[in-house]
Order: C-alpha cells, then structure tokens, then sequence
C-alpha cells in the first residue's frame, strides 16, 4: 500500500512541470444537492473546487459541506392534529481530488473518477464558518468513509467566467458499498 501511495505521488510531482507549462487552471463555488440512497435523505449544501492542468486534462481538488436537515413528526388525537419540526443535526461533509478529462470546444463535456472522504455526523450547532473549519479540523478516522466518484458533466466559459453542472455517483464504503447520486454546480473562474 505505501508503495502504491508514493508511485501515485511520484506521477502527481512528475505532472507539475507540464501543468505549470500550460498554465491553465479553474476555481469555483458550487451548490451541490446529495441523495444518500441507504437512509433516503436528501441534503443540500455549498462547496469550492479548485484545478490545475492542461487544456484537456485538469487534477481537481474540492470539498463540500452538506447542511442538517429539518424533519417532520406529526400526533394525532381526536379533535386536532399537531406536526412539529425539529433538527435531526445530520450532515456531511465530503472531500475529493482526483483527474478530469474534458473535451471540445467553448462548451465542454468532461468525465471524472475522484477518490476521497465523506464524513457523516450529528452536530446540533448551527452552520457558521466558524463551526465549519472546527469541523474540518475534527475529523476522526471512525468518522470518515472511503468514497469513490465518477462523473460527468459540462462547462461553458464566456473568457474566464464560466459555468459548469456535473453529476455523479459518490460510492462510499461502510460495511459494503453505498450510492448516493451527487449534483453539483455553479460559477467557476479560469486562469
């Protein structure tokens, strides 16, 4: 396994030069939406990716949070019904990197498989940025799953402003396999 780890950094390090050669890379924000199909939850949340290549082929880098969610309980008695809403303070919060190849011309179709991190968790505090980097900062390896993405997906830019969709599959393994479909898009900036 440490061996597998150093060939694949080796390869990464042995890319910089011809990455820095074309001088082109992208960062943006997403909205991103996450079905996890094994509990039927879905989640919302906001994100930021950043990438470097060349013209058709980028390393990409990107982290999502996944804000809690709000579920409904209702009684029922003779004369009136009452629903409450409450917190459930479920959330996640993903990381990915892997390459992306894309291909044609001002609007391009790209396909991905990244490799990373989600992390699942029941916080009740409220989402500020503050909470966010102390979530980041906690992570503990029995919080975090294994996670495999392929995906698809297009950009258009207008000069350097631009806007991409992509849509994947986000596998993640905790006792098995899990498919959660993942949705992401938003402005991006090309330099």
């Amino acid at each position: 396994m440490k061996k597998l780890a150093l060939a694949f950094a080796a390869g990464l390090f042995g890319m910089i030069p011809a990455i820095h050669a074309q001088n082109i890379g992208e960062v943006g924000a997403f909205g991103s939406y996450y079905r996890q199909q094994s509990t039927h939850t879905n989640f919302a949340g906001l994100g930021a990716r950043v990438g470097f290549g060349a013209k058709h082929v980028q390393l990409e880098a990107e982290m999502s949070y996944n804000f809690t969610q709000i579920f409904t309980e209702g009684f029922q008695n003779n004369t009136t019904g009452t629903v409450t809403f409450a917190r459930s303070g479920y959330r996640t919060l993903d990381g990915l990197f892997g390459p992306t190849v894309k291909v044609g011309g001002p609007v391009k179709l790209f396909a991905t498989v990244k490799g990373g991190f989600i992390n699942f968790r029941f916080d009740p505090v409220p989402a500020t940025f503050g909470n966010f980097t102390s979530s980041v900062s906690s992570l503990r390896r029995s919080d975090v799953n294994g996670v495999v993405y392929p995906g698809v997906g297009t950009e258009a830019f207008l000069g350097p402003l631009g806007f991409r969709l992509e849509v994947g599959d986000e596998i993640y393994f905790l006792h098995g396999a899990h498919n959660g479909l993942r949705v992401t898009f938003g402005p991006t900036f090309r330099f």
